[in-house]
């Protein structure tokens, strides 16, 4: 594949991300033009990143051929920068949620059918390296049928493209059950780096069940998992023939013979290997369950999953198939609201078909 060139709405932390992946995967990708309209934060991104920038959407997209255009802004904000794109034929990777509320994402798919817009979602978790790997192996049939799984990994919609991707769930409705649990805590680093004192807070964390017919999920969150060094991310899967609990899976080659064994991460660059320092992939005894397209860059996994979200989103755009549809983003985010309105409510919540499932 060439050069993947495209460009980006907005500024934000997230948007720094698209940055240093290009920055790290020369031969990959070029940003060749960002709209930005904070006259300000425009000149220290073109300072920086020597990257040319523009205030409004129509000197944005006529400033060069793109492939397409990474939507990095608000959720409020998303929706109408994703259709000014779509007017203009330029074709999108939006950043998750792709709009706020259930109307706003209702308006969005039907507007976006009738310009027949083509528009996917960078949604990441499902593509970093771990979290590939126990999907890849939960697709392989070694674990049977999959009707369980617990996930503690990430908030709201994130935590949901997870569910449905480890229980292979589709837009089936859900019954949902929720709780709020607040803790004390004390924090760790953030956004903006290492603490300087000790600090005790609240930990407010999310527990709430799923029922999809004879499918089950829990999703379990508090926000602290994202940094904290001493809460850490779990994952379940269970199916009728084996079973993975985060690192570790075990199922059965016949029902006489258990097999057990552990996903094992491959770095390079320790111990005296002199190939430098990159990730390799994850392998299940024998078999790869990932492997890392951008050897030898120097990414984190997260920013590992968003380049595979570029290159996925190039692949569609030159006629491969969806990397992660609208649809798909918007059944998560509902899901998430209607968690949330579980939890607030203290009630039983049934999901219904929504006007975006009947598309597929």
């Amino acid at each position: 594949m060439s050069k993947i060139e495209f460009g980006i709405v907005g500024s934000g932390w997230r948007a720094l991300f698209y940055l240093r992946i290009a920055k790290a995967l020369p031969k990959w990708f070029a940003v060749r033009a960002m709209l930005i309209r904070n006259e300000e934060r425009a000149k220290e991104i073109e300072d920086e990143w020597g990257i040319k920038t523009y205030r409004d959407m129509e000197s944005f997209a006529s400033s060069g051929p793109l492939a397409f255009a990474v939507v990095s802004v608000t959720r409020e904000a998303a929706p109408s920068c994703i259709l000014q794109l779509a007017e203009r034929g330029i074709p999108v990777l939006t950043e998750t949620p792709p709009a706020k509320e259930i109307p706003d994402m209702i308006s969005l798919h039907q507007s976006l059918c009738k310009l027949q817009g083509r528009v996917q979602v960078a949604e990441q978790y499902l593509y970093q390296p771990m979290h590939a790997a126990r999907i890849a192996f939960a697709r392989s049939g070694k674990l049977g049928d999959i009707s369980h799984v617990q996930v503690s990994a990430a908030h709201g919609y994130h935590g949901i493209s997870l569910i449905r991707q480890l229980l292979g769930i589709g837009f089936e409705n859900a019954v949902i059950r929720g709780q709020r649990f607040t803790s004390r805590i004390v924090k760790g680093p953030g956004r903006e780096g290492l603490p300087d004192t000790e600090v005790i807070g609240d930990s407010v964390q999310d527990i709430v069940t799923l029922s999809f017919g004879d499918k089950l999920a829990l999703f379990d969150f508090a926000g602290d998992q994202y940094h904290s060094w001493i809460r850490k991310n779990r994952i379940v899967i269970r199916g009728s023939h084996g079973e993975v609990t985060d690192k570790t899976f075990r199922y059965l080659r016949d029902f006489q013979t258990p097999v057990y064994g552990t996903f094992q991460r491959v770095d390079t660059g320790h111990n005296g290997n002199l190939e430098g320092y990159y990730h390799r992939g994850i392998v299940a005894n024998d078999d790869w369950m990932y492997e890392n397209p951008f050897v030898p860059g120097r990414l984190s996994d997260d920013e590992l999953a968003i380049a595979t979200s570029l290159m996925k989103m190039a692949e569609y755009v030159q006629g491969g198939p969806p990397c992660y549809g609208l649809e798909e983003a918007l059944q998560d985010h509902y899901l998430a609201l209607m968690m949330q309105a579980a939890i607030e409510s203290g009630e039983v919540v049934t999901t219904a078909t929504q006007p975006w499932a009947r598309y597929i």
